[in-house]
């Protein structure tokens, strides 16, 4: 009986219809009723949650959520271990960190993630940045904010101080700040896993950019090649490159996540993987960040975990969504339709997703 719940931030009218017909496809998997968003004291019994947020311990647990087979997502020990803070360091070992912080989760990621760091003062953010800047230009981005929203690559002490100086206190002191240096030529990957109905499978990604209906730069859906079985079955199925040490970062960030943030788990699992050259002309590859949560890509996952429902026998499928800003045009047969109307926020929106029949993606 899949829940959405109320649990996250507020949703848009698209965002509400699109996690409802999650709702309802992880329902079709697991062969049970889809209940939606009935309150708290009107389940008939415990459900199987798909909240559109990351969920802290408390919060699971008071919606009976005891192991990664009562949702679709994560649950985590403290709200910032779900956000990007946690991929670099501090930048001093008496710099300003959340209760709950870990140390040892930075070393153990190292050489999977690119150099940066992590601050929750104005002090720590402009120290980490006189001490990155003297690398190259460094990428600045709000931990508090998705997408990419709010981000911004500086060159400069200067620049960082004006920036900084549009930042508010409370929100740094709440969220953080990311510092990283920034890649040239950039290309970005996805890494995921996800379990659910006694199925597991695993994949790799593209994102997909378009413009919105203000012209500005947007998600237009993803692309997957998706594996039966865990991390290790994805790995075996590739070949010695830049995908496959993709996969490695991953796994070395996810274990590393288990090892540091005790009372961690999820069933639903994704993190980006950022490839490109760096300000010394070198190649570089690391995790920016990762999501525990229903994600613009979990369309495509579902579509690729009903096709391997339905053929045990098949090892791989592609499969995509697609978020397609303007009028609706012609949708592919078989599409499963997530959207398709007039959003008040962004304007005529369809999105949809389906297995690709041939070929990759």
């Amino acid at each position: 009986m899949p829940w959405t719940g109320n649990a996250g931030p507020r949703r848009s009218a698209h965002e509400h219809a699109t996690l409802n017909i999650i709702a309802r496809e992880t329902a079709r998997l697991l062969g049970t009723p889809c209940v939606a968003e009935l309150p708290v004291s009107a389940w008939p019994q415990q459900p199987f949650l798909v909240p559109m947020a990351t969920l802290d311990s408390a919060t699971a647990h008071s919606l009976g959520v005891r192991t990664e087979d009562d949702l679709l997502g994560g649950v985590v020990p403290h709200d910032f271990v779900a956000t990007k803070t946690i991929t670099h360091p501090l930048a001093s070992a008496d710099a300003t960190a959340p209760p709950g912080w870990s140390t040892t989760f930075a070393q153990q990621v190292r050489g999977a993630t690119l150099a940066g760091h992590a601050a929750f003062s104005r002090a720590d953010a402009l120290h980490a940045g006189q001490r990155l800047l003297a690398y190259g230009p460094v990428r600045l981005k709000p931990a508090g904010e998705a997408g990419g929203r709010g981000q911004a690559v500086v060159g400069s002490m200067a620049a960082l101080q004006a920036w900084m100086d549009t930042l508010d206190d409370t929100t740094l002191h709440t969220w953080g700040l990311v510092l990283e240096h920034n890649l040239r030529n950039a290309d970005t990957l996805s890494v995921g896993q996800v379990r659910l109905g006694g199925m597991q499978v695993s994949y790799w990604g593209r994102q997909r950019q378009t413009t919105n209906g203000q012209d500005q730069p947007a998600y237009g859906g993803s692309d997957l090649t998706v594996v039966r079985g865990d991390f290790a079955a994805l790995l075996h199925s590739l070949a010695p490159g830049p995908l496959r040490s993709a996969v490695d970062q991953a796994m070395v960030y996810h274990a590393a996540a288990l090892a540091c943030y005790p009372g961690f788990f999820a069933s639903r699992i994704n993190y980006d993987v950022v490839q490109g050259v760096n300000a010394a002309g070198e190649w570089s590859s690391g995790v920016l960040e990762q999501s525990w949560r229903v994600g613009g890509a979990t369309p495509a996952e579902l579509a690729a975990l009903h096709a391997l429902q339905a053929h045990p026998r098949l090892a791989t499928v592609h499969a995509r969504c697609v978020e397609q800003f303007g009028p609706p045009g012609a949708l592919p047969e078989g599409a499963t339709v997530y959207y398709q109307g007039d959003d008040p926020e962004v304007g005529p929106l369809t999105k949809y997703a389906g297995v690709v029949p041939d070929g990759h993606p």
